[in-house]
């Protein structure tokens, strides 16, 4: 298996640090609903896992929660809610989002909130071994102490400072220190230090909670693209300087990013399409389907057709999944082996996610022509289900409308207001379970609920 490093910018051999993978992946700040770029990074590392234990590794995976935050406390505060309040409920939201993305949990995921300790010991730590400085209630990074700062973003400190705009503080030793530990501010949330009261850094907390969960060193670290710098860097410097052992992960691992038109999509830029939005047009199969028909490292452009595409080749491998087995003997038996074969090699070369799809629908096209054909299909619809499933986290099942939450709460509030003899209402309610792509027919068991075919 290989895998391409951001730090080497190249193709490497995997081979894991120990008896166990580690893998940490950023999460991510909750003071919003998550949106399909979100969905695009967590559905890849997703797989990735997934291909890894299927391989035969056992891991352990982790991904924090940014749960304090500008955005967070700013949010709170224009709902005239508690920041804390605020994360957990995005933070279960986020939960709910994944699990419905068939995405699974990781074993851990820390908050930072909840490793104030931690993160306090690795500042103090810094500040000890000369990476760090104190000024005025807030700590800093001193970039200038470590000769190879930029390593992962391929640029020089000098290069860095060309290109970026700073933001002058006259407490900084040199532009481009960074803050471990921010003083507190009126208003806003903070824990007691030996630098007074305050709260941490973006970056220190991922530092801090890698460093607790999987030890100095770990395997993988992965994230979008965007975080290569500042962010990954940060956490570089960080944890080397703390714990004095390179390197600190062995493969860096970057994806591209949603693109709406030309831009990236994200919460700031406010052209997002949130995950609950996506899944009210289209199951969790034709999501994955849709992020892992192009390569994880490569910009992922949204469009319908790429969507409705995608739909048709999760109904297709269903349907396929499906088919009843022929009574075909043994000696008239479909071959599953070289199309797992090709989707092995495809994941094994830095998990080529398009290739492994072309591969599963050439064999489903095979399972089709042998299934008319009156040929054996049993064993290669077992090698389809288990790697379309096991790997690429597909589901192969038909929509369970039933199980809808989404669904279910409209249908509650409809009867509700038939009860109350509010016809209208109760019809406006009907016209959206029907844009939810739902009818319903009230019966003397109870409302029936069907799939409005698709025009």
């Amino acid at each position: 298996m290989k895998i391409y490093s951001t730090l080497s910018a190249k193709k490497e051999q995997f081979v894991p640090q120990g008896d166990e993978v580690t893998i940490y992946v950023c999460g991510v700040t909750p003071y919003s609903d998550a949106h399909i770029g979100h969905a695009m990074s967590y559905i890849i590392f997703d797989v990735i896992r997934r291909y890894i234990k299927f391989a035969g590794y056992k891991l352990k995976f982790v991904q924090n929660f940014t749960d304090i935050d500008d955005k967070i406390i700013d949010r709170a505060n224009r709902k005239g809610i508690a920041a804390n309040e605020l994360a957990q409920f995005y933070s279960d939201e986020f939960l709910a989002d994944m699990d419905a993305l068939n995405v699974v949990r990781a074993d851990f995921y820390p908050r930072a909130t909840g490793e104030i300790d931690k993160i306090i010991e690795v500042v103090q730590g810094l500040i000890d071994n000369g990476y760090a400085y104190e000024a005025d209630g807030s700590v800093y990074f001193r970039v200038t102490k470590v000769a190879d700062y930029g390593k992962l973003a391929h640029r020089t400190l000098d290069s860095m400072m060309a290109g970026a705009r700073i933001e002058i503080e006259q407490d900084k030793e040199h532009p481009m220190d960074f803050t471990l530990w921010k003083a507190s501010k009126p208003g806003e949330p903070s824990w007691t230090s030996p630098w007074g009261e305050g709260r941490p850094g973006w970056h220190i907390e991922c530092s801090a909670m890698s460093l607790k969960y999987l030890g100095e060193k770990i395997d993988i670290h992965g994230g979008g693209s965007d975080l290569i710098f500042p962010h990954h860097e940060n956490e570089i410097v960080q944890s080397e300087s703390f714990t004095g052992k390179k390197p600190f992960a062995k493969y860096w691992m970057h994806n591209g990013l949603l693109q709406l038109g030309e831009d990236k999509m994200s919460k700031s830029l406010g052209n997002l399409i949130t995950i609950k939005d996506a899944l009210k047009e289209y199951n969790s199969d034709t999501i994955r389907i849709f992020v892992l028909n192009s390569h994880y490292r490569s910009p992922l452009k949204y469009s319908l057709e790429a969507f409705q595409a995608a739909q048709s080749g999760a109904e297709r491998l269903r349907r396929t999944v499906e088919r009843e087995d022929s009574a075909g003997n043994a000696d008239n038996r479909l071959d599953p082996e070289p199309y797992r074969k090709l989707f092995i090699e495809a994941m094994d070369d830095d998990f080529n996610t398009p290739q492994a799809l072309a591969s599963l629908f050439d064999l489903a096209r095979a399972v089709n022509q042998a299934a008319d054909s009156g040929s054996d299909i049993s064993e290669a619809k077992k090698v389809l289900t288990e790697l379309a499933q096991n790997v690429l986290g597909l589901r192969l099942a038909s929509v369970s409308y039933e199980e809808n939450p989404e669904i279910q709460k409209l249908i509650q509030e409809r009867a509700n207001f038939r009860k109350e003899k509010n016809w209208k209402e109760a019809d406006a309610v009907r016209q959206k379970l029907a844009d939810l792509g739902v009818a319903i027919e009230d019966t003397p068991t109870g409302v029936k609920i069907t799939p409005l075919k698709k025009k």
